[in-house]
């Protein structure tokens, strides 16, 4: 029965040293290659990322112009349907040539795109921006590059705005 035991226990060890050995080096090897490419990744995205702001920057924006409403104070947006691409620089025009006050708010919308600026009359605004809101006759331009996919909803919040209508979709393609 000794003999039995001590044959048992020399065959474990001789399996488990092998065995534990090799996950140790599994394991080194892993924290090695991760450290290697998160220092790696690191040391490489400053640089991706000046050449891809600088390369934003240099590309022309897509003019695309929304009408709150209209010179018939209807409440809508014309069109109401846009659609725009990740990566792509746009400059969304957008006028009030109606006798009211109207918002543009997409606010997941807004939170999806990287805004470059927002420019109403001289004054220019940088940012976060959620809702721009438009006086009457009023024009503002909101240059910015979507970075999220998806489909986010348009409105103007104003009483009785987005009952009567004034809704839109904006669809973010890849």
């Amino acid at each position: 029965m000794k003999i039995c035991k001590h044959l048992y226990q020399f065959f474990i060890t001789i399996l488990t040293f092998p065995t534990l050995a090799l996950l140790q080096a599994l394991v080194r090897n892993y924290v090695i290659l991760t450290l290697f490419f998160c220092l790696n990744f690191i040391n490489v995205t400053p640089a991706i990322a000046a050449n891809l702001s600088s390369d934003l920057l240099k590309q022309p924006a897509t003019e695309i112009t929304v009408n709150l409403g209209n010179a018939a104070n209807e409440l809508k947006f014309e069109p109401n349907h846009l659609e725009f691409v990740t990566g792509k620089r746009y400059n969304l025009k957008l006028a009030n040539p109606s006798q009211l006050k109207h918002y543009f708010t997409a606010k997941d919308f807004a939170d999806g795109i990287w805004t470059q600026k927002v420019e109403a009359g001289k004054v220019e605004i940088k940012g976060a921006i959620h809702e721009v809101e438009l006086k009457p006759g009023g024009e503002a331009e909101w240059v910015f590059v979507p970075l999220k996919s998806g489909s986010y909803s348009l409105r103007c919040p104003i009483a009785g705005h987005t009952e009567a209508g004034m809704v839109g979709e904006i669809v973010i393609s890849n």
